[in-house]
């Protein structure tokens, strides 16, 4: 059949013949490859387009510290950690040392350690709380994650004698009824240490505000300027009065 088809010739004859003769004297029996004129697996370079089995090899490398067993890695969502600082700290600028504790891999980059380090935040003057400072890859790290960035929140500390309104600072100032009536001065400090008077001739209605300009918390974005200071006044009411001084306050107050 083969003879009738092919010309007496089988045209398998090339692939399974192991006997001499012609051009065929020169083919590597035990390479299977080398019917295909591949030259061997060892010469895998003469493929032609596809630039040889080392070129092969590395079209399929990842990259190093990003696979682990077979599975890729994964980032850990970011470690939020409050810092709080005081409004004094704030209106100059501070260093803090924060130590955290964390795991590393050793160097077989398989079995872990548990280490302490100090992180250091430059607090800037002037910066408003939520403020957010990070440091790329310094939590926790294992054979299957890339580690967490660590994230320090600035929180205001409650302080006693001030609260905070972004770069103003609110000074409550407790007066009795006869100095919100008569009119009076007041000895309000501030955050450097310093100690300025406030001065009101006007009836002083609860709620009343006076604002002190340029005495309040550095502007983040521009620290030599501040914000202002709030006197917000808090008139005190008696008790109780006597029926004396209620009849003599009946005959002065207006109806």
């Amino acid at each position: 059949m083969f003879a009738e088809f092919f010309g007496g010739r089988s045209p398998f004859d090339q692939f399974f013949s192991h006997g001499g003769g012609g051009g065929d004297d020169d083919m590597d029996i035990d390479d299977p490859f080398a019917a295909f004129g591949m030259g061997g697996m060892g010469g895998m370079g003469g493929m032609g387009g596809m630039g040889g089995m080392g070129g092969f090899q590395r079209s399929f490398k990842s990259r190093p510290g990003n696979i682990h067993g077979g599975r890729e890695k994964k980032k850990d969502p970011p470690v939020i950690h409050e810092l709080k600082v005081s409004l004094e700290e704030v209106f100059s600028g501070c260093t803090k040392k924060m130590k955290i504790s964390r795991k590393r891999l050793n160097a077989d980059r398989c079995s872990m350690r548990n280490e302490d380090k100090i992180l250091t935040v430059d607090i800037k003057r002037g910066w408003k709380e939520g403020t957010k400072i990070t440091f790329p890859r310094e939590g926790d790290e294992t054979p299957t994650n890339i580690p967490a960035d660590v994230v320090f929140v600035v929180k205001d500390k409650a302080h006693p004698v001030f609260r905070r309104e972004g770069s103003d600072v609110i000074y409550p100032a407790r007066i009795s009824l006869r100095d919100a009536l008569c009119g009076c001065s007041i000895s309000a400090p501030t955050l450097d240490g310093r100690t300025i008077t406030v001065t009101s001739r006007d009836i002083i209605k609860p709620g009343m505000k006076k604002r002190i300009a340029g005495e309040g918390l550095p502007l983040s974005k521009c620290p030599e300027k501040r914000g202002d200071m709030v006197v917000e006044f808090v008139v005190k009411f008696p008790d109780k009065l006597g029926q004396s001084t209620r009849d003599a306050l009946g005959q002065i107050l207006p109806p």
